[in-house]
């Protein structure tokens, strides 16, 4: 009888947190929490070929009171989603990727698609927004690794310039040209900013004209320049890159602050990631013993983003047979979790970090029912 009113308190208890918990979170407008999702990564970061952002939306208006968040959005996944009542799905692997020409029951991707609109489920996905983001699922990976600096192996870009133009074109004009008419005609382009400042060449006072511009823009003005020989022998043209981001991007090079053995950072991979078995590929001339300083690490599949990079190990989820046998024959070990072993486990934060971002105006839950398609046996 005790037993029973034990039991009795504790699950009334647990249904009293759970009413508390859900009352105290409210609803949030499906715009208005994209938005609030760019601020906490930006979708710039995504790389181009990338699919991310709202793949699907139902009738506006659409609220969301529950977002849930997966690694892969499959048919089981969507069921558990349906069953907790999940008003918008963040799946970090984008479900839609290539092109869908009709919306039928025929494939499991469409029957997605279909569920998710009859269900009034918007669907969004960040992916390699995720991967670059200072906080994201790259940065989550070298917590494993122990204490140490880490910078992108492939920073990001801004997503503008600070200034206006793609190319920066200057030239000087001495007293033998006429200044006036050469600054009116180079403003008279569209797409065109001047400035002109004094310079000193060869000891004598002449006018520096820099101007920034588009690409079609560039072409008017190297047609008007090249029709002077003395102005155009003078022209400089410069092509005005985006500035990188020094804590964002692709990849992340890390610096152990001591060094540890090979098979120390088996272990400590392993127990971050939650998995019992790895695959390993010893470098050539390297043992387990064999001490570990300094680790390339990219989270799901890395050949593209590691190739090239220096380092003792590296860390990734999968990679191609013969870009492995490349990696080793340079001394380099390579370890392999599975790709989706080395990005699911960041979703734990990420419900962490997305409650205390969004003020824990909506109710966050992870999938239960998530896991890589494939199993050691």
């Amino acid at each position: 009888m005790l037993s029973s009113r034990v039991r009795l308190v504790r699950t009334t208890v647990q249904l009293v947190h759970s009413l508390i918990y859900n009352s105290s979170c409210s609803f949030m407008d499906l715009k208005a929490l994209l938005s609030s999702l760019n601020d906490f990564a930006s979708l710039s970061f995504a790389e181009s070929w990338d699919n991310v952002g709202l793949l699907v939306e139902p009738s506006p208006p659409h609220t969301v009171n529950t977002l849930f968040l997966t690694n892969d959005l499959t048919e089981e996944v969507m069921k558990e989603a349906l069953e907790k009542k999940a008003d918008l799905i963040l799946s970090y692997h984008p479900p839609i990727f290539q092109p869908m020409k009709r919306i039928t029951w025929k494939t499991w991707k469409e029957r997605l698609v279909i569920q998710a609109l009859e269900n009034r489920v918007a669907i969004y996905s960040p992916h390699t927004a995720y991967d670059a983001a200072p906080q994201g699922v790259n940065s989550w990976l070298a917590k494993g690794l122990g204490v140490c600096t880490s910078r992108p192996i492939h920073p990001s870009k801004a997503p503008n310039c600070p200034t206006e133009g793609t190319h920066r074109v200057e030239f000087n004009v001495d007293h033998t040209q006429d200044l006036d008419e050469v600054i009116s005609t180079v403003k008279g382009i569209s797409d065109v900013s001047v400035t002109s400042f004094s310079a000193r060449t060869d000891d004598e006072e002449q006018t520096r004209i820099s101007l920034n511009c588009s690409q079609q823009a560039l072409m008017q003005v190297v047609a008007f320049l090249s029709q002077n020989r003395q102005l155009y022998q003078r022209t400089e043209i410069l092509s005005l890159e985006k500035p990188l981001l020094l804590h964002t991007g692709m990849g992340r090079l890390c610096i152990l602050d001591e060094s540890v053995s090979l098979a120390t950072m088996i272990e400590r991979i392993k127990r971050h990631l939650k998995l019992s078995h790895v695959r390993l590929a010893l470098g050539v001339g390297r043992t387990l013993e064999s001490q570990v300083k300094t680790v390339a690490l990219c989270a799901g599949s890395g050949s593209s983003v590691l190739r090239g990079t220096e380092a003792d190990l590296y860390l990734t989820g999968e990679m191609s047979h013969h870009d492995i046998l490349d990696t080793a024959s340079q001394g380099i070990n390579v370890i392999l979790c599975e790709h989706s072993n080395t990005e699911r486990g960041f979703l734990s934060d990420l419900r962490d970090m997305l409650g205390a971002h969004l003020e824990n105006k909506i109710n966050i839950i992870l999938s239960e029912t998530d896991r890589d398609p494939l199993h050691v046996v």
